[in-house]
């Protein structure tokens, strides 16, 4: 069975979805590769469940970070970081 899907519910110009992007794509870059973003200004389902709580990182059902990186979070989901954060 494949591994649960990584998604980023995310919005344009949102200061706080870059700052996620980036601790990702700095910390654990292999994670970033099969990465579904998903603009939730893009569907009004994603719009209400997300819009005001984004960015969210999730994996499967599983809410890994919102509104912020979460390092320890991260960590857990996916080990240690391959540069320091």
């Amino acid at each position: 069975m494949p591994d649960p899907a990584l998604v980023l519910y995310y919005r344009d110009g949102c200061h706080l979805c870059e700052e996620l992007a980036s601790v990702l794509h700095r910390g654990w870059p292999t994670q970033t590769d099969g990465l579904d973003w998903r603009n939730v200004d893009s569907r009004d389902d994603w719009r209400r469940l997300y819009g005001l709580r984004v960015p969210v990182l999730m994996v499967g059902d599983a809410v890994i970070c919102e509104l912020q990186a979460d390092p320890q979070r991260l960590k857990h989901y996916f080990g240690d970081p391959i540069n320091p954060l």
